[in-house]
């Protein structure tokens, strides 16, 4: 039984150059000069050089980067359109560079399948004559290619258009018959080259939730092209960035948004919205005063008084939270003799450590007090405050690591 995360496709020292004198040219790349240079003094293009990484099975791995950095020459390499100048390139450990001619054509047609940027399909043909054509190639009868076709047209929500002719589609409906007809074939890796830039914003956006909600729903490995850094940071389990022909870094979108691996990757990334990518947990702090539901209000304003803030927040006995006892709680139980208990409050907004920051704003903003962020089992692990939801909105977020200020103040 295959693990969700053993690893389907890996790149080992992929180089891509193009020109006559390329041992010279790959002596100078191995030296460290940058290509400009390499191509001056060679007359070599170095497209790619030395790519490392690994795509897990199940994922959305994401390249992205500016015009001329490479990766839609990459891309192309993983299904042998480019054939590398060296490196190896391996899907389920087979080296795909060592297929010959017959095992090739089955790798394409049954492992891997591309969506193009400009939708390639064929104007002669109707939505359903489009999609089933893959599977017409490979011989399957009518009956059953036009039923899979079928359930493809329906998945991208193309149902009742299967015999429009594709002059009557608009942009974002094409594109979604070209991922019918990769997905028909129902290969096991979906190769899609920058397939939303041609779309205006809103359609662009409905098409990164529909194939979210695919990838989702039929487990399809997904390495998707993209220029922009909000599609890849919104789409992208994994996220490559290249520059040059090389790849600066490999991360998840949390982790290089919070750890950049240069100045380049910092700038480049400096445009995305964080809060979509970064989680409570880099923004929550450390409560200053916690006090256990058993202990008296006397104990609590000492606790206050220590710390230097007018609220506590209050567990239990396995640090699950209570409540919340502000100063005036606690001076109220003491002349009232009543406990912690009845006095805290108890209605308090609450989130977990891997939720996003955009799903916790409109929480932020309503909220009396800081936001308890919560473990599965109820278990306090730190707080937000409306300030550092807000600073996250600007550039630095709050040390996870740092006590937070009095709840009452910082909220």
């Amino acid at each position: 039984m295959q693990q969700k995360n053993d690893i389907i496709l890996r790149a080992e020292h992929v180089c891509k150059l193009y020109g006559a004198n390329k041992t010279e040219a790959a002596r100078l790349m191995g030296e460290g000069l940058n290509r400009e240079d390499v191509k001056r003094r060679t007359g070599v293009t170095a497209a790619i050089w030395d790519v490392n990484f690994e795509v897990r099975r199940g994922e959305i791995f994401v390249i992205i980067g500016l015009s001329g950095s490479g990766k839609s020459t990459f891309v192309r390499c993983l299904n042998m359109l480019h054939r590398p100048t060296s490196g190896v390139i391996r899907f389920e450990n087979s080296d795909i560079g060592k297929l010959d001619k017959k095992e090739l054509r089955e790798y394409r047609r049954n492992k891997i399948a591309m969506v193009f940027q400009n939708f390639g399909l064929m104007s002669h043909r109707d939505v359903l004559g489009n999609v089933a054509y893959g599977l017409e190639v490979k011989g399957v009868s009518t009956i059953e290619r036009e039923k899979k076709a079928m359930e493809m047209i329906e998945m991208v929500g193309l149902s009742g258009w299967e015999h429009q002719p594709i002059s009557a589609l608009s942009g974002g409906m094409r594109q979604r018959v070209g991922i019918a007809r990769a997905l028909a074939n129902d290969p096991e890796v979906l190769l899609m080259d920058e397939p939303f830039s041609a779309l205006d914003p809103l359609v662009r956006a409905d098409m990164q939730f529909e194939l979210m909600g695919i990838q989702r729903k039929l487990g399809k490995t997904i390495v998707f092209i993209t220029h922009d850094i909000n599609e890849a940071f919104k789409l992208g389990d994994h996220v490559a960035i290249m520059r040059d022909g090389r790849v600066i870094q490999v991360d998840t979108p949390e982790q290089m948004s919070a750890h950049p691996a240069d100045d380049y990757v910092r700038q480049f990334i400096g445009s995305a919205d964080k809060t979509k990518v970064l989680t409570v947990s880099h923004i929550m702090a450390t409560p200053t005063c916690v006090v256990r539901l058993g202990e008296g209000p006397n104990h609590a304003i000492h606790e206050m008084r220590r710390a230097g803030v007018s609220s506590a927040f209050v567990v239990d006995d396995r640090m699950g939270l209570a409540g919340l006892l502000t100063a005036d709680g606690a001076i109220r139980g003491i002349r009232e003799e009543r406990t912690i208990k009845e006095m805290m409050i108890t209605d308090l907004p609450t989130t977990r450590p891997d939720v996003l920051i955009s799903e916790v704003l409109p929480i932020a903003a309503e909220a009396k007090f800081p936001i308890s962020v919560l473990d599965t089992d109820g278990v306090l692990c730190g707080i937000v405050t409306k300030a550092s939801v807000l600073s996250s909105l600007v550039e630095e977020t709050v040390p996870a690591d740092q006590p937070a200020d009095d709840p009452e103040k910082t909220n």
